[in-house]
């Protein structure tokens, strides 16, 4: 079980408790415009989306997006975690963030906890980014973070960041 804590987050696996939330966050408009349209529109969309992602990226892989949560309420604020992608030499790192909880640092601070643990748990040396063109903040981000620019593609940037 992945349990990772910063000032004011708790980062831990998502379960089919979470089915409620993430209906929520992936009909977000940031989610729509920046990740894309999952055609998650019920529960039953949800939850299929937790078994078939997150969920099963834990048992392959040891690692997948992780819920984002206050620690004082214990409510679901995002998600940031890492991703295997078939076609990437390496994982890469997600996040989102419902938003009434958008720039308040919490992207940063989940990163930082995520990528800490990746090098230090998971033995990773080297961590990839994507985002689109027009998804800025998501690219100052990055920077922030210490990610550099990687390739520049029609539709998408990448990033990378070496973790040794």
């Amino acid at each position: 079980m992945i349990r990772i804590t910063t000032d004011r987050l708790s980062i831990s696996q998502l379960t089919l408790d979470d089915t409620s939330f993430i209906l929520e966050l992936v009909n977000t408009p940031s989610w729509i415009t920046h990740i894309g349209d999952r055609n998650i529109y019920s529960k039953e969309d949800a939850e299929k989306y937790l078994l078939q992602g997150p969920m099963l990226s834990y048992k392959q892989f040891r690692f997948g997006l992780l819920r984002l949560a206050l620690h004082e309420s214990d409510t679901p604020i995002g998600i940031c975690g890492l991703l295997k992608r078939e076609e990437l030499d390496y994982p890469d790192l997600g996040f989102a963030l419902l938003p009434e909880f958008e720039g308040a640092g919490y992207g940063y601070e989940s990163s930082i906890a995520v990528l800490g643990w990746a090098r230090k748990e998971l033995g990773m040396q080297t961590v990839l980014a994507i985002t689109s063109h027009q998804n800025t903040r998501s690219q100052h981000l990055l920077t922030k973070l210490g990610f550099q620019l990687e390739q520049k593609e029609d539709t998408q940037l990448r990033f990378s960041i070496s973790l040794s």
